[in-house]
């Protein structure tokens, strides 16, 4: 069971999210529902780990067998959904994750993955984009350029 619930016209979630770095592009998606870019990840179910919770979540979105280099940061987000109109209370942990042997870069800068009946989009985003981009979360449009540098600039794959 996730842990999430609607009170009337809001909605509680905690979610973890996957930081997927590449030379300064960051693994960004969207769905068939969303206008918008977002990090793949997902919500935590009850008696589950936020880290065991987002490499669940990478696996199943992306078929990638994940590592977790650390957690980046925890964010508590108010907004209105454009999709469903709940207003929404979130928290989230941001993870960052090695994706030096998963495949992804190799798949080049957009590609498109089936799960659970909808088709996900993904794309490597440069980091100078996220501004212009219709794009969640809004603090990861200024905070991606505060990450050392050793996080955002994987060169070598096996």
């Amino acid at each position: 069971m996730d842990i999430s619930y609607i009170t009337g016209n809001q909605k509680f979630n905690y979610r973890v999210c996957a930081i997927m770095i590449d030379n300064g592009r960051v693994l960004a998606m969207r769905d068939e529902r969303s206008p918008y870019y977002y990090l793949p990840g997902g919500r935590v179910m009850m008696g589950e780990t936020a880290e065991h919770a987002v490499i669940r979540e990478v696996r199943e979105e992306l078929g990638a067998a994940p590592e977790i280099v650390r957690p980046l940061w925890l964010n508590q987000a108010f907004f209105s959904e454009d999709v469903d109109k709940l207003n929404y209370h979130e928290l989230y942990v941001y993870f960052l994750i090695d994706i030096s042997h998963t495949g992804l870069v190799e798949k080049g800068g957009s590609f498109s993955l089936s799960e659970g009946g909808r088709t996900n989009r993904f794309e490597w985003l440069p980091f100078e984009r996220l501004e212009d981009e219709y794009f969640y979360p809004i603090f990861l449009k200024k905070a991606i350029f505060d990450l050392p540098e050793e996080f955002t600039l994987i060169t070598e794959y096996e």
